[in-house]
């Protein structure tokens, strides 16, 4: 089974998160808690259906990832964005993606 991660977007501001082992949620992917077996997906897909119920998030979704020397890898390029940033120039505070850890 391929590891996984849950992740949505703060019904506050929209940006990016993920389920960290706290079960907070966490702007930074590397933070995420991941599951590696079927329960453990089932466990984090319950946590997203109650925050997406409590109005803490939105857009929730396990998502695919794949650890590498110690950092979680997006294995679809939407995510990879997700947890990097913008690809370009966005506003102050927005640095572009590094084209290293977005490409596929």
């Amino acid at each position: 089974m391929v590891d996984k991660v849950l992740t949505a977007n703060r019904l506050t501001d929209g940006i990016a998160v993920w389920l960290d082992a706290n079960g907070k949620w966490s702007t930074s992917l590397q933070e995420a808690l991941v599951a590696r077996h079927a329960e453990a997906v089932a466990a984090l897909e319950e946590i997203g259906k109650k925050s997406y119920a409590d109005n803490e998030v939105v857009d929730v979704a396990v998502v695919e990832v794949q650890e590498t020397d110690g950092v979680l890898w997006p294995l679809r390029l939407r995510e990879r964005i997700r947890a990097q940033g913008p690809t370009m120039e966005y506003a102050p505070g927005y640095a572009p993606a590094d084209p290293e850890f977005i490409a596929v």
